[in-house]
């Protein structure tokens, strides 16, 4: 990691970069997309708390569709290829014990971000989702490699 310049990615925010970067996040029930082009080695992540914008406030990364467009977006202002892309998603744990009927924020936020990158036809080739713990992911834009680790819920 040594000729890494590296990037924390804090919560509604996205990351792009044609130089290589390692980028850290810490996932709970939200859920990170890293997205990758091989060809032309540009690399791109994304960290959304809930799943899609209302209209109401201001449309930002905090929603997964915005996320999603804002980073393909931004990865093609750096010269990336649409049908070169390649798609992994994590996060999405549910670390709270919700005594609510409805659909988890966590489940939500994964349905969102497959349903969205199977209407842009980008390939998800690998994803860690769900469960209880949360995640630490260490995102490599050059190779496009991700390592993450499971955190106990008191980690968070």
């Amino acid at each position: 990691m040594e000729q890494y310049s590296q990037h924390f990615l804090y919560p509604s925010t996205l990351f792009a970069s044609k130089e290589p970067y390692v980028v850290k996040t810490i996932l709970g029930s939200c859920v990170a997309i890293c997205l990758w082009d091989q060809e032309n080695r540009i690399g791109g992540i994304n960290h959304y708390m809930l799943p899609t914008w209302s209209g109401n406030d201001l449309a930002s990364p905090k929603y997964g569709n915005i996320a999603i467009d804002k980073l393909l977006e931004r990865m093609g202002q750096l010269g990336a290829r649409r049908d070169n892309i390649k798609a992994k998603i994590f996060g999405g744990g549910e670390l709270i014990e919700s005594g609510g009927n409805g659909t988890l924020i966590g489940e939500r936020n994964i349905r969102v971000a497959r349903m969205i990158l199977e209407e842009k036809k980008i390939p998800v080739v690998a994803s860690s989702t769900g469960g209880r713990k949360g995640r630490k992911i260490l995102f490599f834009t050059d190779s496009g490699e991700v390592r993450h680790k499971f955190l106990d819920k008191k980690a968070q």
